[in-house]
């Protein structure tokens, strides 16, 4: 269990309490929250997505799946997945697939789905696929900053 040094150094800088979390290595959102033992709809996940050459981070709960139509709306233009490379160019430090969903700490502006913006307490990928952070839901909103905030996501 490793936190990428990114995040860490984000979240010690701002004095956060937070938690690690370890589970078994998994490959996916759903299946970190399950070996956690964690509520998928408390685990945050990012989604980077591409607007003209700028980069957004999009979370959303680990059950539900992104619908670009719905994101296309809400923000007022025509956004695509990043690919794999600009991932991990832009999360350097992480794993392949286990971006942590706080955009803030990578110079990214995030968008929040309403799903997410509820939850008493988050959980965010650590950068790794072993472990998990455990923060308040509304540390986590404050670590977000202004964000923008609508419903695009569907339950998986």
């Amino acid at each position: 269990m490793n936190l990428a040094h990114t995040l860490k150094a984000f979240l010690d800088h701002r004095g956060v309490q937070y938690e690690i979390v370890g589970h078994p290595h998994t490959a996916s959102a759903n299946r970190s929250a399950e070996a956690a033992h964690v509520p998928g709809d408390a685990l945050a996940k990012g989604v980077v997505v591409e607007d003209s050459g700028r980069y957004l981070l999009v979370v959303l709960p680990a059950t539900r799946r992104l619908k670009l139509g719905r994101l296309h709306h809400a923000l007022g233009s025509h956004v695509g997945l990043a690919t794999e490379p600009e991932v991990a160019e832009l999360f350097a430090d992480c794993e392949a697939g286990a971006v942590p969903a706080l955009g803030t700490a990578y110079g990214l502006e995030t968008v929040l789905d309403d799903a997410m913006a509820a939850q008493d307490e988050v959980f965010i990928e650590g950068g790794d696929h072993e472990s998990l952070i455990r923060l308040r839901g509304e540390t986590f909103r404050s670590l977000l900053g202004d964000v923008r905030q609508g419903d695009f996501s569907v339950h998986i």
